[in-house]
């Protein structure tokens, strides 16, 4: 499975982009992504002050490459990117090994 890291720097963000990203997640990508054709699932993830990102598994290396191509060429005018004021400072593939699910289960939601 193929999956694409986009990291964002905060370190030069406005103050309480850190609430706008969690709101704008919420609100907005997390119904975005939910159910998108080819995608296993999306994880953000922040370190307030220092990043934002999103971590996207795909279901096929095509998949992955076609989004990547097409994220890729709108970086700088992605949401993120105009609620941090910046491009993602990372735009990585990968392959992914392994994937263990819990005794507790996934749980998915808009915010936690």
């Amino acid at each position: 499975m193929r999956a694409l890291t986009v990291r964002w720097s905060l370190t030069e963000a406005p103050d309480g982009v850190e609430e706008e990203l969690a709101t704008y997640v919420a609100t907005t990508s997390h119904a975005k992504f939910t159910g998108m054709s080819g995608l296993r699932f999306k994880t953000w993830r922040m370190r307030p002050g220092e990043w934002f990102e999103g971590l996207y598994v795909f279901t096929t290396a095509e998949a992955c490459a076609q989004f990547e191509e097409t994220f890729t060429a709108g970086a700088a005018e992605a949401p993120g990117s105009k609620i941090i004021g910046s491009a993602p400072v990372l735009i990585e593939a990968s392959e992914v090994v392994a994937i263990a699910e819990g005794w507790d289960g996934f749980e998915a939601a808009a915010r936690y």
